[in-house]
């Protein structure tokens, strides 16, 4: 295992690429300013995925905000973690992998489509020796529920992500590396797919055309972390009126209201198979097929607490403790704008046709 330091700014690290920005400390505000006005007009590695529909977390109204100056990323607990644990990550790709690391020197550009732009996370290099750069390698920290996922390759996300470096610096390799669950490594190796970065390249570039430079937003996609987006993107006017076509007024009313037909009627019918296989596993609580599982049924689902005082008065009144909550009352009655700053929004569909 070896990890270089990164190659100078002058050499050539990548065949269609040049560098744009050097490297720096993130958590400097001078240069993290630097860096994310030198990003916002481009289209990195890590808003690929979001932009073709592949991101379970972001989607391209994400993107196209954040492009805009709008700030609608929330740092998380989750994100500060894989910062901090990169490095360990990539040696520990190498040590297992034997494919020997570098730091990147910075943020790079495709030469012939300057908005292509990618901050690889660590270079593999062919050999020690010459230090000659093979293509990007992509570290991810995830939680034990995605192993599976990592199994028999990278998931799509962090697969294109390993693509875009390809593409944008010309490499034929690449390589996406796994911290799942904090004790197990998964590593996969990606292959330069001419078809594929060919794709990306033109549904991208047609993307950033028509949504960074002409300005017009995508649509909305069916993400929850796009709820969350739309709840954050705009200042609530208490009592403002927004006027909207009568005609797709009607055609999204009657939309939601198909669809909110079909989730009822296929909640009844999952519901109806979940109660047949709870039927046959009766008081046990696996249920087998020879030697595989086919389901469970166990006691191990929430707390009812109601049954629980019903049932168990004296262990109830022993077990009960003071706990210290917020006065929402007090909060709505003596500090309103506070409380309406912190309430979310609601989407409420009146049953009176229109």
């Amino acid at each position: 295992m070896s990890t270089m330091t990164a190659p100078a700014p002058g050499e050539l690290v990548a065949p269609t690429a040049r560098l744009v920005l050097p490297a720096g400390d993130l958590n400097d505000p001078v240069y993290r300013a630097k860096w994310e006005a030198v990003r916002r007009p481009g289209i990195g590695g890590s808003d690929v995925a979001a932009i073709v529909g592949l991101d379970k977390y972001r989607g391209a109204r994400h993107v196209f905000e954040e492009k805009h100056g709008r700030d609608v990323v929330r740092d998380n607990e989750a994100m500060e973690i894989g910062r901090e644990i990169e490095d360990f990550i990539a040696r520990l790709f190498s040590k297992r992998s034997g494919v020997p690391i570098a730091t990147p020197p910075g943020t790079l550009a495709h030469i012939d489509h300057p908005w292509a732009m990618v901050n690889i996370d660590r270079f593999a290099l062919w050999d020690e020796e010459t230090g000659a750069v093979a293509g990007p390698v992509e570290c991810k920290n995830r939680s034990e529920y995605q192993l599976e996922e990592w199994e028999e390759g990278p998931p799509d996300a962090p697969a294109l992500q390993c693509h875009w470096g390809m593409a944008v610096g010309g490499y034929d390799v690449g390589y996406v590396a796994a911290l799942v669950g904090g004790n197990k490594l998964r590593w996969h190796m990606v292959e330069r797919d001419e078809e594929m970065i060919g794709h990306l390249l033109e549904f991208c570039g047609t993307w950033h055309e028509r949504h960074i430079v002409d300005g017009f937003p995508p649509p909305v996609d069916g993400l929850e972390t796009t709820k969350d987006l739309l709840g954050r993107l705009y200042e609530v006017r208490p009592e403002a009126i927004a006027e909207v076509d009568l005609r797709k007024a009607k055609e999204l009313r009657a939309l939601r209201a198909d669809l909110d037909a079909q989730v009822k009627e296929l909640t009844k019918r999952k519901t109806a198979v979940e109660n047949e296989m709870r039927d046959l596993a009766g008081h046990a609580e696996v249920v087998k097929v020879g030697a595989a599982t086919a389901w469970t049924w166990k006691q191990n689902g929430n707390f009812n607490e109601a049954d629980f005082r019903a049932q168990y008065p004296d262990l109830a009144a022993e077990c009960t403790r003071t706990v210290e909550v917020l006065d929402m009352d007090l909060i709505k009655a003596e500090h309103a704008d506070a409380y309406n700053a912190c309430r979310g929004r609601r989407l409420l569909i009146p049953k009176k046709g229109l």
